[in-house]
């Protein structure tokens, strides 16, 4: 069993609330839910309206498969128009790691 997880950070265009921030950042979550079957949430900069941090973790059988997971949650990010991909950072756990 392999477990990855990626965290993004990304600075959101013409948002000025929370409020906004949140009707900008759900459509994502859902959307990473929805296409890639991974956990994801909103994990930091919660009171920065034009910060997030999107956690994203994955579980599977194969490591090469959480890894194209996680390429394609990150590549889903990164070509949305109304955000700019700061940093990407991986984990990935496995046996070999016990």
């Amino acid at each position: 069993m392999y477990v990855g997880a990626l965290e993004l950070d990304i600075l959101l265009g013409d948002v000025r609330s929370l409020k906004q921030k949140r009707s900008a950042v759900r459509p994502v979550l859902a959307e990473l839910r929805r296409r890639f079957e991974v956990s994801v949430a909103e994990a930091g900069h919660l009171d920065l309206h034009r910060r997030a941090l999107l956690g994203v973790a994955v579980v599977a059988a194969d490591a090469a498969h959480v890894r194209d997971v996680l390429d394609e949650c990150e590549r889903l990010v990164a070509v949305r128009p109304e955000f700019e991909l700061l940093s990407a950072r991986r984990r990935l756990v496995g046996p070999e790691d016990e």
